[in-house]
C-alpha cells in the first residue's frame, strides 16, 4: 500500500470536489472506480490503510450491471483484511434498504410515514387495507428519487398492478407509505460527520418530484428543473434525532431526511442517505465548505490508522 487513503466510487464526475479538496491538502489518495474493478476473496489485500466508500444507490440507473452489492462484499472484504472502512459494508446494507432504516429509526423511538413492505406488487392492495389515500410505492432502492409514484386512490393502484406499470425495486421489495403533506412545501436534510451535526438544508418538495438531492452532481442534469432550497439551524430535538441514527446505523458521513407533517406537526423521518456529496455552491449557500472538514476527518483518520499500525 503506497497511498495513505483510497476512494472507491462509482460515477465518475460527483467527487471532483473532494479529490480537489484532497489535493489542496496533500493527502496521498488513490481513486477505486468500481466499473471495471474485480477482487480475490482469498488474497486482495486493501488499497490503503483508510478506505471511503462513495457508492450511490442510483446506481442501477446508470448501468444495469451496477456495483452496488458487489461493493459491500468488497467494503467487507478490505475491513476483514484489517483497512479502516468508513461508510462501510454495515452502513451499506442499511443504505440499500429504505424498510430497514425505517426499522432502525422505529426502533429509536422516532416518527415515520405510515409504511407496508411487500416482496410482491400485487399484494400492496391487501397491504393498504386501512390506509388513507393518496399513498405512495416506493422502490426499496431507489436513489435519486427513482422508483416513486403517487396514487391518488386505490382504484388507481390497482390498475397499476393490473397494467404492470408499478415502481420498480432491484431487490423486488417495494413500500407502500403514506404520503406526508410537508410543512411549508419542504424538506429537511440533515447532514453528520463523524456521527455529529454538520449543517442542514429546507430544501423545496413540490408536487409529485421526489429527487431533492441538492448537490452539483444532481442539479446540473439535464432536464432537472431547479430546487430551492437554504440553509437552516433545525430545532436541537432534530439534531440530536439525526445524530442517534447515523450513530444507529454506522454511518461516518452522510444524511438524515425528515418532513414536518403538515396535519398534526409530527416530524416524519423517511430516508438515510449514505452519499453525500453536500450542497451544491456550498460558500454561498453555508459560507464555508463541508469539503474541508471531511479531509479533516480523514486526515484524523488516517492518523489513526498510523498509530495502530506502529502499535501493532
Amino acid at each position: 500500500m503506497t497511498a495513505d487513503l483510497a476512494i472507491l466510487y462509482e460515477h465518475p464526475l460527483w467527487f471532483e470536489p473532494l479529490f480537489a479538496a484532497l489535493e489542496r491538502r496533500g493527502v496521498s489518495f488513490v481513486k477505486i472506480p468500481l466499473g471495471d474493478h474485480h477482487f480475490d476473496p482469498g488474497r486482495s489485500p486493501p488499497p490503503a490503510p483508510v478506505i471511503l466508500s462513495r457508492v450511490a444507490m442510483s446506481g442501477f440507473l446508470r448501468e444495469p450491471e451496477h456495483p452496488i452489492f458487489y461493493a459491500e462484499a468488497l467494503l467487507d472484504h478490505w475491513r476483514r483484511q484489517g483497512a479502516t472502512v468508513l461508510n462501510g459494508a454495515d452502513l451499506l446494507a442499511i443504505d440499500t434498504s429504505k424498510a430497514r432504516q425505517l426499522s432502525l429509526i422505529t426502533g429509536l423511538g422516532y416518527a415515520i410515514p405510515e409504511t407496508r413492505a411487500v416482496h410482491r406488487g400485487r399484494d400492496l392492495l391487501a397491504a393498504a387495507e386501512g390506509m388513507a389515500f393518496p399513498l405512495l410505492v416506493k422502490a426499496n432502492i431507489g436513489g435519486a428519487g427513482a422508483g416513486i409514484v403517487r396514487y391518488a386512490s386505490r382504484d388507481e393502484l390497482a390498475q397499476s398492478i393490473s397494467d404492470r406499470t408499478l415502481p420498480e425495486s432491484i431487490d423486488m421489495v417495494l413500500l407502500l407509505q403514506d404520503y406526508v403533506p410537508p410543512r411549508g412545501g419542504t424538506i429537511m436534510r440533515i447532514e453528520t460527520l463523524g456521527g455529529r451535526f454538520l449543517y442542514a438544508l429546507e430544501v423545496e418538495s413540490k408536487g409529485d418530484a421526489f429527487d431533492l438531492c441538492p448537490a452539483d452532481a444532481c442539479l446540473v442534469q439535464p432536464g432537472r428543473a431547479a430546487i430551492g432550497m437554504r440553509a437552516v439551524t433545525p430545532p436541537a430535538e432534530l439534531i440530536e434525532a439525526a445524530e442517534r441514527i447515523a450513530a444507529a446505523c454506522g454511518m461516518d458521513v452522510g444524511g438524515v431526511e425528515v418532513v414536518i407533517d403538515d396535519r398534526d406537526g409530527t416530524p416524519r423521518f423517511y430516508d438515510i442517505n449514505g452519499l453525500s456529496n453536500f450542497v451544491a455552491k456550498p460558500l454561498d449557500v453555508l459560507g464555508w465548505d463541508p469539503h474541508e472538514r471531511l479531509v479533516d476527518a480523514l486526515e484524523a483518520a488516517i492518523a489513526a490508522a498510523r498509530i495502530r499500525k506502529d502499535a501493532a
